[in-house]
């Protein structure tokens, strides 16, 4: 009998210029298992590469269903909000990224977490690959956290705080979390090969807040591979600079004694932070990048601090 097939999960993924990866991706997701129908959704958010053409070929060929959007507001942001909206008709929603591989069992791991388990926001391991790009020495096991990397281990558990973080690189969620308006923050948005963001961590806090059930499912599992630009110090440093310059500036805290909207304690945490830096410099630690990376956090912290006094001074002297 002949009709409209319903599609019960749409798989997510927001790309910018990395038309290269699509084959290879949209490959693997069409070769995935799965117990209910389910669909591919490509946000293209302003490619300037082959992007269209490469999804205008993809489309035409045999397997899962394949529909792209373009989404003209650019940042990652906008794109996962373009997501969400174009999925609502599905029961489940899937995130992965676009320099993302997904392992064999990826899919029916989350449904069954999902079906099982009564969850409504499901995660799971995202695994760095170093065997196109090498690894650099530098980069310690502590790190590879800031590269996306998530594995928490083979069993798996109930989420109840902030201590065990899912990210969009591999995430799924009920739709009806987002009937009611629910989006992703523009304040955290990240355009094109920007850096920083944090919109995904500011949505995992807000469903920990309402008490939304999260499961980590170690069977959805993703192969990550970080783009060379992405494995320099320096990407560590200016990241960690604009994760606490939109902390400082957006988290809505307020301080007794200040000095341009700066509390002086941030000011004494940087110094300690640049000190303990400077020691381990000195005596070639292996975790000298992880604590210069707390210096560059506590500069942001400062400098957002700074910008959320300029902006509050400026209203207050205009409705003054």
């Amino acid at each position: 009998m002949g009709g409209i097939t319903l599609i019960s999960l749409t798989v997510a993924v927001c790309t910018y210029n990395r038309a290269e990866n699509l084959k290879p991706l949209i490959k693997a997701l069409r070769s995935q298992d799965s117990s209910i129908n389910y669909d591919i959704l490509i946000i293209n958010n302003n490619s300037t590469d082959d992007t269209e053409k490469r999804l205008i070929e993809l489309q035409t060929q045999p397997g899962v269903s394949l529909r792209f959007v373009k989404e003209v507001h650019q940042g990652i942001v906008e794109a996962r909000n373009r997501a969400l909206q174009e999925s609502l008709d599905s029961e489940y929603l899937i995130f992965m990224d676009d320099d993302e591989l997904p392992r064999e069992g990826f899919i029916e791991a989350a449904i069954r977490c999902f079906e099982e388990n009564n969850a409504e926001c499901v995660g799971g391991k995202v695994k760095n690959d170093f065997s196109v790009i090498k690894r650099p020495k530098w980069l310690n096991e502590e790190l590879l956290g800031f590269l996306a990397e998530v594995d928490y281990g083979d069993k798996p558990f109930w989420i109840k705080d902030k201590s065990t973080p899912l990210w969009t690189a591999n995430i799924g969620y009920k739709t009806e979390l987002f009937r009611d308006g629910l989006k992703f923050d523009k304040r955290y948005n990240r355009k094109g090969k920007g850096i920083g963001g944090g919109s995904d961590m500011i949505m995992f806090s807000e469903l920990l807040d309402r008490g939304t059930k999260i499961r980590y499912c170690p069977g959805m599992v993703v192969n990550h591979y970080p783009e060379p630009w992405r494995l320099k110090r320096r990407y560590f440093f200016k990241l960690h600079f604009i994760a606490g310059r939109k902390q400082g500036q957006f988290q809505p805290v307020n301080f007794e004694s200040t000095f341009l909207g700066v509390p002086f304690f941030m000011v004494i945490n940087m110094m300690k932070h640049l000190y303990k830096t400077i020691k381990s410099l000195f005596f070639r630690d292996l975790n000298t990048v992880r604590q210069a990376m707390n210096v560059f956090h506590s500069i942001g912290m400062i400098w957002g601090r700074y910008l959320r006094w300029k902006t509050a001074d400026e209203v207050n002297q205009k409705t003054g």
